[in-house]
């Protein structure tokens, strides 16, 4: 088997909103508490929820005002770096990263693949 999706984020201009209709709709609860990077949402906005506890992938919902809204989901690579450039020699394009998550001992990276869809690599630091 290939590479296991590890994370999914929903990412949009209004976080506050985004988590309460994620929340609403399928009981999700979140902590806005956890670092994050600059580049993935604003500090304090982002929300990880363990959907991952009830055997689902774990996730989380953010952005900020300066954000596009887009899903994206993260496959779990041993190298960030090495994920991104043969993303890029396959025909992706590097979107972002790698960016080390602060506080924490993850790189994540993201890029979009020939038909433009947004995909996220995360690894070890």
């Amino acid at each position: 088997m290939g590479r296991p999706v590890v994370h999914f984020e929903v990412i949009g201009t209004d976080p506050a909103g985004l988590r309460d209709y994620y929340g609403g709709l399928f009981g999700w609860e979140f902590d806005t508490t956890g670092p994050v990077a600059p580049a993935v949402s604003d500090q304090g906005d982002y929300g990880f929820t363990d959907t991952g506890a009830a055997g689902g992938i774990p996730g989380g919902v953010g952005g900020g005002p300066g954000f596009d809204s887009h899903v994206v989901f993260y496959v779990g690579v041993p190298d960030v770096e090495e994920a991104l450039r043969r993303a890029e020699s396959l025909g992706g394009t590097r979107r972002m990263g790698p960016e080390r998550a602060p506080d924490r001992d993850l790189v994540v990276g993201q890029f979009t693949d020939p038909e433009g869809n947004l995909i996220g690599v995360a690894g070890p630091a």
